[in-house]
């Protein structure tokens, strides 16, 4: 018997699916969600995806897939401490990431400055307009056809929405996801779970890459304490081993912290019931405030020292010129799409129908087939 606390979604009050169906005799409504997200090819593309190392760079950097299933691992640990249901929260850690283009933020970049004649491009819409119309599997619906909380948590689980990104304002005129309020806690809790997870993960990728030394870390707060107690274990511990040791410890004490200021949060707002959370004045789920700075200062860090580091921003320029110019030649001759997509496009060069079908294209590409669709559309000796 599964014992959740009251303010946590409860299955016998969700609010449905867009298309009516059968809920499954043996899942939960979240569980079935997760399960259909795991089995969708978005999903499965995640593992040739950029985080911050381009796929071919190292078999050990984090991929998009990886990055997921530690942030889906952090946030079910959170949501039990909490009594939150596990399998939502599993759910939108699973799918946060759907949205993402190849290679990172770089080709994100790339695609939002093409489409910014056309509404632009958001990654958490895109991840809505992946799980309500771009997966085809079903019979009945395009789509993955996920419950009403897990689209509210997609699509706000960083905050409420005053001026949603285009999809997400027409998919809210068929489907009302009540964009103005909070997101379920369940929904809070894997948004800071990502945080929690690309902050460690990221500085071990880069000791491991070599972008900065531990030394260069050693005064970072909370690191700093999880370092000194790392090597307290063992006077002789190897540089990988050190690393691992410290980087679980500062993934504990994020851990630790997020879970006691929100039950200090809870405590105080004394939640009736999920809704209670949702129109809530400020989010339920936090850090306080002392490592709220700590991650803002190691997000700055790692913003200097890592993201914009020489050998990165060598890869990110590739990569922008690859995703724009990818973008520039489907767009201005559409009879150059595969075929399921040449339908999407229409016959019109340049048009804005023309312009969401290749951003819909480029999205779905992991960083291989990029390059490899380039290479197709500008090496004459590669055949198409």
């Amino acid at each position: 018997m599964i014992t959740r606390a009251p303010w946590a979604v409860q299955p016998e009050t969700s609010r449905g699916r867009q298309h009516p169906e059968p809920e499954a005799t043996t899942r939960s409504p979240w569980q079935r969600d997760r399960d259909r997200i795991i089995h969708a090819s978005a999903f499965r593309k995640l593992q040739y995806k950029t985080q911050v190392f381009v796929n071919h760079e190292g078999d050990f950097y984090r991929t998009r897939l990886t990055h997921s299933i530690e942030v889906a691992q952090i946030a079910r640990s959170v949501s039990r401490e909490l009594g939150l249901d596990e399998d939502l929260t599993e759910a939108l850690a699973l799918a946060h990431d759907l949205g993402h283009t190849p290679f990172g933020h770089a080709g994100e970049d790339a695609l939002g400055a093409a489409m910014k004649p056309f509404g632009g491009f958001d990654h958490n819409a895109q991840a809505l307009r992946i799980v309500t119309l771009l997966e085809a599997r079903y019979a009945d619906f395009d789509g993955l056809n996920l419950t009403w909380e897990s689209l509210e948590g997609l699509a706000k689980h960083n905050g409420p929405l005053r001026k949603p990104p285009p999809y997400v304002a027409e998919f809210d005129q068929k489907f009302r996801l009540d964009l103005t309020t909070y997101a379920s806690a369940e929904a809070q809790v894997a948004a800071l779970a990502d945080d929690i997870a690309y902050h460690s993960h990221d500085l071990d990728d880069g000791l491991r890459a070599g972008l900065f030394t531990i030394e260069d870390i050693a005064h970072l707060p909370v690191v700093k304490d999880a370092l000194a107690i790392a090597r307290r274990a063992s006077f002789d511990m190897s540089p990988p081993r050190l690393r691992h040791e410290t980087n679980r410890r500062v993934i504990n004490t994020l851990i630790v912290d997020l879970v006691n200021e929100t039950r200090r949060r809870i405590e105080k707002l004394d939640p009736k019931d999920a809704d209670a959370i949702r129109h809530a004045k400020e989010p339920v789920v936090a850090f306080s405030p002392a490592v709220a700075e700590a991650n803002r200062v190691i997000k700055e860090f790692l913003f200097a020292r890592m993201y914009r580091h020489w050998r990165v921003n060598r890869m990110t320029a590739k990569a922008r010129k690859v995703t724009s110019e990818i973008f520039t030649l489907l767009h201005n001759a559409p009879n150059l799409l595969p075929d399921d997509w040449r339908g999407r496009a229409g016959d019109v060069p340049g048009s804005a129908r023309c312009a969401q079908a290749v951003a819909d294209y480029i999205a779905g590409m992991t960083d291989r087939f990029a390059l490899d669709e380039h290479s197709r559309l500008t090496d004459i000796t590669v055949s198409g």
